[in-house]
């Protein structure tokens, strides 16, 4: 007799997710691009956020091409959009990669000539090409982009990355007339250059397609786009504890903090496995109610503490969310905005 599991209790964590401000923002991010169209990076699981939740939400916003970095993350994309619609970053790493690809129909983007023979040699199709014009990463070398074999791949997108978008570089338009120079060498069916950042460079970066990123799930990578992002993730915890705080009493590992007066405090389940790191021991804070709640103590693993002294209305068991703006979070704490995103854990309701 197969014993039946019990249903898991919903978690003490979420993820508080706005769909119709990521919806806003690709408008904008589309609108931004000009005569480009936006397509959308979801790599790294939707930035944290979620693949299967944004996905959804972007196509039906008028979003037709999505950018991840791995093979694993294709599979959770399959049921949700059209498979070619899909472009793999890394490229066929392996012959595996390679027929994976031409079994399911997503697109490779082929970042060397190797990757390129063993693209053709699975039977090939339609693809994308990265071509490195400074970034030193991924991407055919531009002393190759005149190489026969080229010819002989049905490039759809032929793609650059930008080094240096978010600020004022020598490097943006150097980038750009290489990137250009490849357009005018490489068959293919549309260019693309431009991450969040590269949109607000203008109309000679733009191509014909736009891959926002970070901007897409509340980022803003330059002062020039700031009041056109909304926020679109609030990391929301549940109290577990209410208790009394006696004045001299400290709180947490290390005994970091010391009540200055009698205090009452609140203990979430949230700590740095969660992503929410240590740094914000100092400098982290929530809201209920109408109130701000400051961390006090260290964060911890699986919990960490908060002020309740001026919110007497919130109790065990409300639920209580993290001042998360991205801008504004990366510059209390020093992380990109990018890591405030993909460090958020598994155990957040999503």
């Amino acid at each position: 007799m197969v014993k039946m599991r019990p249903d898991v209790p919903a978690p003490a964590l979420r993820l508080g997710f706005d769909p119709d401000a990521l919806k806003a923002n690709w408008q904008a991010l589309d609108h931004l691009s000009g005569n480009a169209r936006a397509g959308a990076a979801v790599k790294a699981d939707g930035y944290g956020v979620g693949a299967r939740q944004v996905v959804p939400v972007l196509h039906a916003a008028g979003c037709h091409d999505f950018f991840v970095a791995h093979w694993s993350e294709v599979p959770d994309l399959l049921d949700v959009v059209a498979p070619g619609s899909v472009s793999v970053l890394h490229g066929p790493l392996t012959d595996a990669d390679a027929a994976f690809a031409v079994a399911c129909g997503v697109k490779p983007v082929i970042n060397s000539l190797d990757q390129a023979r063993r693209w053709l040699a699975a039977g090939g199709g339609r693809c994308d090409l990265m071509v490195d014009t400074g970034m030193n990463r991924l991407g055919l070398p531009l002393s190759q982009i005149g190489d026969d074999l080229l010819a002989s791949l049905d490039i759809d997108v032929l793609m650059s990355h930008l080094v240096s978008a978010e600020e004022p570089s020598d490097i943006n338009p150097i980038q750009c007339k290489r990137w250009r120079d490849a357009c005018a060498v490489i068959p293919h069916q549309r260019s693309s250059l431009c991450n969040s950042a590269g949109i607000a460079l203008g109309s000679a970066y733009h191509g014909d397609l736009t891959r926002p990123g970070v901007a897409l799930y509340g980022g803003v990578p330059r002062e020039d786009m700031a009041g056109t992002i909304r926020q679109v993730v609030t990391p929301q915890a549940a109290i577990m504890q209410v208790r009394d705080v006696a004045a001299g009493e400290t709180i947490g590992y290390n005994a970091t903090f010391t009540a200055p007066r009698p205090m009452r405090t609140g203990t979430i389940a949230l700590g740095y496995a969660d992503g929410y790191l240590r740094l914000w021991s100092k400098t982290g804070s929530f809201h209920a109610a109408g109130q701000q709640l400051p961390v006090v103590g260290r964060v911890s693993m699986d919990m960490t503490v908060i002020d309740l002294s001026d919110a007497p209305n919130v109790h065990e068991g409300d639920w209580v969310s993290a001042d998360y703006s991205l801008p504004e979070a990366s510059a209390a704490t020093g992380l990109s905005q990018y890591e405030l995103l993909t460090v958020l854990g598994r155990r957040f309701g999503r």
